[in-house]
Order: structure tokens, then C-alpha cells, then sequence
């Protein structure tokens, strides 16, 4: 973020913002906001917060605020703060995944089956998870029927999902406000650590892409986004979608998709339209943590 709004403004800061005083961000942001919690209460004082500190651009990154800042950017517009995020319904839908699955299945979407119990699915095996929130979150891969009933029983919300073995895929895409998708980066989960990829490697094809294009279309979503899908026989069984920046989204900017850079743009009013310029080969992303050493005047 802070590369992208160098090329923009080369004097612009990026503040992190937490609820936790201790969140580590605030080392390598320009500035740190320990901020109110996101609720309806304390929207006041989220604006008065962001007006004190200049804020005009607002990246919600957790999926537990988003439909929070997409009901209230409205608002925030009209007091001087864009926010980087889909419109409510889109996020509610994304956020819901019985939701999700239904409004996919109705739009003709290639979405895998998923509901409430799973004797409404057929012959098992089942995937297990909640309902709303990080869908890796006390997953139940492979399971059969007995099995997959008593770990629902352990979920607060939990829905059933047909289990479709085949390689799982994220994919990035970036989405200008006025529907269209500027381009997606398909990427391999390599390995996957706590539900996110730790080594993840781009890929192409064209028919991929072409499908998750039109399913971005028809969840109506904008800016970042990041959907999962199982490949089978080159074609998409879409399990999920986050409509925020992910976790390892930093690949798919590697390999030209500059959504951050892109949603500032527009954010602004400033700059050219979009244009996604692949580069060629691809590119394998592995995260590690890193040591940060900062001397006492930097503290």
C-alpha cells in the first residue's frame, strides 16, 4: 500500500489502524490509529478519528467489518473518506455462504452445492464449516456422513458441502466501480498454512479465467477481491469468495494486477483508467516472518 501511494503521492502516509494497541502494523506503517471499534455506536467517533488524521482512503481488510463500512460509506463519502469496498449486498452475499451458493446456482455460476443438512446433498463425502466468516476456520474436509453431523455440532453455524477432490485455486481480481473487471491472476496453494497460502504460484488459462471474469460480473462486486475454486477438467467449481484484498494478493500485484494502486486511483479521481499488463512466466510467492530490528530512535 505504501508503494502504491508513493506513485500517487509521494508525501501521502498510510496509517495503520487496530483495535489492538499492540498491533504490530503499526511498526512499518507511517503512522499508527488505535481506533474504536467498528460498530454503529462509535461511527462518530471513527469520523471525527479519520478527519483529525487527514484520512481519506479507507482498505477495510477483515472480513468481520466489512459489511460495517460498506452500509456506512455513504456517510464516510459525505464527510470526506472513501472506502475501498463492495456495495452491502455484494458483501452480505460473499460473507453468507449458503447465500452465496444459492445466489451462484441462480445465476448460473459453477458454485459447489452447499446446505443446511447434508442428507439434502446426497451421497457424502462432506465438507463441514460455518456458515458466515473465514471459511478455513474448524474446517471438516472428506467426511462422511456421521462424521460430518457430529463436527457440525461443534460449529456454531455450520452448513454442509459437497466434497469436490481436485486442486484448490485463489483467484485475484480487481474491479472498477463501474462493474468492470480489470483482470484476474490465477495462483496454485501450494502449501497452506492456518487457511493461508504460505507458497502460492501463479498460473494460466485462458478458459479459467474467462469463468472467473464473468462469475466476478455477476457478484456485482468492486475493488480487490479473492475467490477459491476447485479446478476439474480446466473448469471452475467455485467454493467461495472474499470480497477484500487477501492475504497473499501481493502475488497477484507481482504479476501485474496493481489493485491497491488501482483502488487509490479511483479513490482520488486521479490517474488512467486500468490497464492489467500480465507479465509473462509466472511468479511463486512464499511468505516468511521476518525480523524487524528498530534502534531506539525509531521507537
Amino acid at each position: 500500500m505504501k508503494d502504491a501511494l508513493k506513485r500517487i503521492h509521494p508525501d501521502a502516509l498510510v496509517i495503520a489502524g487496530d483495535l489492538d494497541p499492540e498491533a504490530p502494523a503499526q511498526y512499518v506503517a507511517d503512522g499508527f490509529w488505535h481506533m474504536p471499534r467498528t460498530t454503529d455506536a462509535e461511527l462518530p467517533a471513527l469520523i471525527e478519528g479519520l478527519q483529525e488524521r487527514q484520512i481519506a482512503v479507507v482498505l477495510p481488510t477483515r472480513d468481520g467489518e466489512l459489511l460495517f463500512w460498506a452500509r456506512h460509506a455513504a456517510a464516510l463519502r459525505e464527510a470526506g473518506v472513501s472506502v475501498v469496498v463492495s456495495t452491502p449486498k455484494a458483501v452480505e452475499r460473499c460473507l453468507d455462504k449458503l447465500e452465496f451458493a444459492r445466489f451462484g446456482k441462480e445465476a448460473g455460476l459453477a458454485v459447489i452445492e452447499v446446505a443446511m443438512t447434508p442428507d439434502a446433498l446426497g451421497v457424502g463425502p462432506y465438507v463441514v464449516k460455518e456458515r458466515y466468516g473465514a471459511g478455513s476456520q474448524a474446517i471438516g474436509l472428506d467426511l462422511p456422513a456421521d462424521a460430518a453431523l457430529v463436527h457440525g455440532k461443534t460449529l456454531e453455524a455450520p452448513i454442509y458441502q459437497v466434497f469436490v477432490p481436485g486442486p484448490e485455486i485463489s483467484i485475484d481480481g480487481w474491479v472498477d466501480r463501474s462493474g468492470k473487471v480489470a483482470g484476474v491472476v490465477l495462483r496454485r496453494r501450494d502449501r497452506v498454512v492456518g487457511g493461508e497460502s504460505q507458497i502460492t504460484t501463479t498460473l494460466r488459462s485462458e478458459g479459467l479465467e474467462r469463468e472467473a471474469i464473468r462469475a466476478l460480473q455477476k457478484l456485482e462486486l468492486r475493488g480487490p477481491v479473492v475467490m477459491q475454486a476447485i479446478v476439474i477438467d480446466d473448469t471452475l467449481r467455485i467454493i467461495e469468495c472474499n470480497p477484500r484484498f487477501g492475504g497473499a494478493s501481493t502475488t497477484a500485484i507481482a504479476a501485474g494486477l496493481d489493485s491497491l494502486h488501482w483502488s487509490l486511483i479511483e479513490a482520488f479521481g486521479e490517474g488512467q483508467p486500468p490497464v492489467f499488463k500480465r507479465v509473462s512466466g509466472e511468479i511463486r510467492q512464499i511468505r516468511l516472518p521476518a525480523d524487524l530490528v528498530l534502534h531506539d530512535s525509531d521507537f
